[in-house]
């Protein structure tokens, strides 16, 4: 995708007491002094999708005269009500202005060339904001040495439905637009346009593994750190079929003609009425019909020509270095959301067991892992799905004889839905003739008594060291900090810009016979990957574009 902004003089830079101004290819924009380093927010890198853009590929920003403050956030993308312990009525501006990014940098001089970090956020492809408290990148920004952008990109209907008269993943074209951004600006920053790191969790490592499989993100990126990467990814049948549910709901046809006559921030509606019943679908959704998220990157041949999985074996991104973990306790987090930690029957374990346990399972098994007392719940529903039946069951009752309902019931969904497709990718990246990295967080958030474990987003408080904001909140119990927290927040924030900067984190890449992993814990060590049943339980499971079953 190109980008024809009319080039402008850059990286001039007027300082005062309390600002700086920096010339984009744009037009000038006006940054603060905060804390030790410079930051602009609110930047728009492409024109407000709205209008006879709604819909569209991202088109490139206009021009302006003068100069812009870049003092607040640009407003959130139209996102669904609520998931995963963070609202949908986030603090921010009203407006239409929605694909803009945020910089910090310690100094806007473009003679610097630091290491960049864009930082692209997750919440199942329909939630998100990059103004959020909890991505306050300063820390990182000034730890590292280096300059951190995050942006906004489409979510939900917006930027993932498959709908007719309109291109496939609009929110990943949103991400390349951005990263085009930086290509282009960052140097008038101080940043190096040759030395970008992309990172994100959830469904922003999902978006990641999408962009190292696709074409037009080629060259934008040079490393990648990919948190807890989702499973799920549609294949263009399944996609639409969804879309054509989704559109339903609102009375209309899934065509961009048709939806377009409703307000975005209305639109929204219809997915949260879908997401409410999607158990009754699931016969032609199978397992994602068990999930909390109608939205995922579309495997449409175009676009996104094959999965990450299948394209990075097959050495599509043999080039970029990659970092790719997840945590140990991953769906604990949406057990507890849902109110359920204690209450697992065995009967909803074996529900569990026979919709996301894999596919095919051969070969030999190892002694049983070594799983901390996890305790866990599960989605509302006991009936099998259409997954992989009493095998998937019966192989993990086998591999796990001493396990309790609650413990298989957490296991297969944290392996079926984050661990194994990420452990996964960084085995495909290496098939590939690339470099990854593996880690596990098995850290236990403060919370409750420690009840919660290892969780699914308990990296990005740490990360961030923004223990007090979003999901932090629910996960410290309201802890600012504590000397252990800060330790492991800063063992994080180092490994990851060291990695940005140098391509090392600090641990050895992975192979498949020592199997390196980074546990990060109150004691980090490095081990041999430490869910080996799990793995071989999944060795020969393919992670791909998911078909509709009708």
């Amino acid at each position: 995708m190109t980008r024809s902004v009319p080039p402008r003089t850059q990286g001039a830079v007027v300082t005062s007491a309390g600002a700086s101004v920096v010339r984009t290819r744009a037009g000038a924009v006006r940054g603060r002094r905060e804390d030790g380093l410079v930051v602009f927010r609110g930047i728009p890198f492409a024109e407000p999708p709205v209008g006879d853009a709604r819909f569209a590929a991202p088109r490139p920003v206009a021009a302006w005269d003068g100069t812009r403050d870049a003092f607040a956030f640009g407003p959130p993308p139209p996102q669904e009500s609520g998931f995963q312990g963070r609202t949908g009525v986030i603090d921010g501006p009203m407006g239409d202005d929605w694909l803009t990014v945020n910089v910090w940098t310690p100094d806007p001089d473009p003679a610097a060339h630091r290491p960049v970090m864009v930082w692209i956020y997750g919440g199942a492809y329909k939630l998100g904001h990059s103004g959020s408290p909890g991505y306050d990148a300063r820390r990182i920004a000034r730890d590292g040495d280096l300059i951190v952008v995050t942006l906004n990109y489409r979510l939900g209907v917006e930027g993932f439905a498959r709908i007719d008269g309109a291109p496939a993943n609009r929110g990943l074209l949103d991400q390349i637009a951005a990263l085009e951004w930086v290509r282009e600006n960052i140097a008038a920053f101080g940043g190096d346009p040759g030395r970008v790191t992309v990172f994100g969790e959830s469904a922003g490592a999902g978006s990641i593994a999408a962009l190292l499989a696709m074409p037009s993100a080629a060259g934008l990126f040079g490393r990648a750190i990919a948190q807890s990467v989702p499973g799920p990814f549609f294949s263009d049948e399944l996609a639409r079929d969804i879309a054509a549910a989704i559109a339903a709901e609102a009375g209309l046809r899934p065509t961009a003609a048709d939806l377009s006559t409703v307000d975005p921030r209305q639109l929204t509606a219809a997915g949260e009425t879908l997401g409410a019943k999607m158990r009754t679908f699931e016969n032609r959704w199978g397992t994602v019909a068990h999930t909390l998220t109608a939205f995922s990157p579309v495997v449409d041949g175009d676009l996104l020509p094959s999965d990450p999985w299948q394209a990075l074996a097959a050495g599509a991104a043999r080039d970029v270095e990659l970092i790719v973990g997840h945590t140990r306790d991953e769906y604990r987090l949406f057990a507890a959301l849902g109110g359920r930690l204690g209450t697992i029957t065995d009967e909803q374990a074996t529900a569990a067991l026979r919709t996301f346990g894999p596919a095919a399972v051969l070969g030999s098994r190892s002694e049983s892992e070594s799983e901390s007392g996890s305790r866990s719940g599960s989605e509302p529903g006991s009936e099998p799905g259409p997954g992989s039946g009493a095998d998937g069951e019966r192989a993990y009752r086998t591999a796990f004889p001493d396990a309790s309902p609650e413990e298989l019931h957490e296991w297969v969904h944290s392996d079926a839905l984050f661990r194994m497709p990420s452990l996964r990718l960084a085995e495909a990246q290496t098939a590939g003739g690339g470099r990854a990295h593996v880690y596990e967080l098995a850290w236990a958030a403060p919370a409750y008594g420690g009840a919660l474990g290892a969780c699914h987003g308990l990296d990005v408080p740490l990360l961030f060291g923004t223990y007090g904001a979003d999901l932090g909140l629910m996960l410290f119990a309201g802890v600012e900090s504590s000397p252990e927290a800060e330790a492991l927040s800063s063992r994080f924030r180092t490994a990851w810009t060291a990695f940005a900067t140098t391509g090392d984190p600090g641990w050895p890449a992975y192979d498949i016979e020592r199997r390196p992993t980074q546990v990060f814990d109150t004691d980090s060590v490095v081990t041999p990957y430490p869910h080996e049943t799990s793995r071989r339980l999944w060795e020969h499971h393919a992670f791909g574009a998911l078909p509709l079953t009708r």
